[in-house]
């Protein structure tokens, strides 16, 4: 089972930000091959905290050594080669597979530029965030490119059109 631990600081507004991070985090898992943690009896928490730019941007500093604000930042917890443990070697029953922190400004600006809700961003960048959760990255091209497929998935899903999509004004 995925449990959402969510904190919202100013200047994000007030909404149902924990449905729409359980809704994006669940249906992420769900189009990866750790689905499983969606039925396990061991508790599975994400983290998401949506702060301001300058909390992420002091994070960013400290742990990516990049001093800027950026839209996302994950924290995994668990190594992805033991995610598939988590259900058989849970010692209390509960895993923190880790946290996302969300930029508000940053996302802000994001949505606005491609003419989409913030919520519809956010919500792309909490699936995005969860996928690094769970081990995948984009270094590569080729890891690149199958994150953003995993990506496309889970948003339609969520009845989101895709976030790669080039458009021409």
């Amino acid at each position: 089972m995925i449990e959402i631990e969510l904190t919202r600081e100013e200047p994000w507004p007030d909404a149902d930000w924990t449905s729409l991070a359980t809704r994006a985090v669940r249906a992420a898992v769900e189009q990866t091959p750790h689905g499983e943690l969606l039925t396990t009896p061991a508790l599975v928490e994400v983290s998401v905290r949506l702060t301001s730019d300058e909390e992420v941007r002091v994070l960013n500093r400290d742990y990516r050594q990049k001093d800027k604000p950026t839209n996302v930042l994950s924290f995994p917890m668990v190594q992805p080669d033991l995610i598939d443990t988590v259900s058989q070697n849970s010692d209390d029953g509960e895993l923190l597979l880790g946290d996302i922190v969300l930029a508000h400004g940053v996302c802000v600006a994001e949505a606005e530029e491609r003419g989409i809700s913030v919520e519809h961003h956010a919500t792309h960048l909490l699936v995005h965030g969860t996928l690094h959760l769970l081990g995948y990255d984009h270094l590569e091209d080729d890891e690149a490119e199958a994150m953003e497929e995993i990506e496309r998935r889970v948003l339609a899903t969520l009845g989101i059109d895709d976030p790669y999509l080039v458009r021409e004004d």
